[in-house]
């Protein structure tokens, strides 16, 4: 396989490949942590992943070891991808580890990299266009090893992957909102079908029927549209629901009543001055 076909293989597995439902947001990070090695020519790399804030992050990397070390480095809170996310969206490198601002700003970070063999880090933003969702680092034994050709590819690379997931991440967020919608509507028109039901069985006006509704559910602690549910399903609490109110006919008259208001008193009279 060619340079080519290979960068061009990783570009499709950060979109997902071919597969089907919503994307894995740990098999990409994995694909970008294990696959950028021998793309740029570097010893290892990781990536950290934290959309919601740094103690919310995700890790992966090449190897276990650097994998462990970003896991850590989220309690400790040291390393370029666990620094404050508004100082994530800048360039960091590269940086040797032995010495200078490493190791006063992340010994513990530094000291476990250095046993790992890896003397010096640059590390990337995961940029997306309201700042940074998290760090892409690349390890190596001496700083000559991150050329300017490969740290534009990383960029690149690391840029595709916080897009991704970023429309990913929005794509699920719409679905949970549009079923909350729904869920809100469905609830909605149980609650006016169950205030008629109420209204007609207890006589009362179709808002004295929700004040009566809501201080049923209130009462007993309960969800306003299960309560609904039961009343527009016959199978609410009596209490609630009472006797059902029977109106009497329009234009009936009294019993043993004629419609002039003739009964047995009238029975047999004859006309007037008869």
């Amino acid at each position: 396989m060619t340079p080519q076909q290979r960068l061009a293989d990783v570009f499709v597995a950060l979109a997902g490949g071919s597969g089907e439902g919503s994307l894995d947001v740990f098999r990409t990070l994995a694909v970008l942590a294990e696959r950028s090695p021998s793309l740029l020519g570097v010893r290892a790399a990781s990536v950290v992943y934290a959309p919601g804030g740094r103690d919310e992050a995700r890790v992966s990397g090449s190897e276990p070891g650097v994998t462990c070390l970003e896991r850590e480095a989220v309690g400790w809170r040291e390393g370029p991808g666990h620094v404050p996310y508004g100082d994530a969206a800048l360039t960091v490198g590269p940086v040797p580890l032995d010495r200078g601002p490493a190791v006063r700003a992340w010994p513990r970070y530094a000291s476990r990299a250095l046993s790992l063999g890896h003397t010096h880090l640059v590390a990337l933003p995961l940029r997306v266009s309201d700042g940074a969702l998290g760090v892409f680092v690349l390890f190596a034994e001496h700083g000559d090893a991150f050329s300017p050709g490969s740290v534009s590819l990383a960029q690149s690379l690391a840029d595709f992957t916080a897009v991704t997931l970023h429309r990913a991440r929005e794509a699920e967020l719409s679905l949970v909102l549009v079923d909350q919608l729904e869920r809100a509507l469905s609830s909605r028109v149980v609650i006016e079908q169950a205030k008629g039901v109420l209204a007609v069985r207890r006589g009362l006006s179709v808002d004295d029927a929700f004040d009566a509704l809501r201080a049923h559910a209130r009462s007993r602690r309960r969800v306003l549209s299960e309560v609904a549910r039961e009343v527009v399903e016959g199978r609410a609490d009596p209490a609630l629901v009472g006797p059902e109110v029977v109106k009497p006919a329009v234009g009936g008259g009294l019993p043993g009543r004629g419609l002039l208001g003739g009964g047995a008193e009238g029975a047999g009279r004859g006309p007037v001055g008869s």
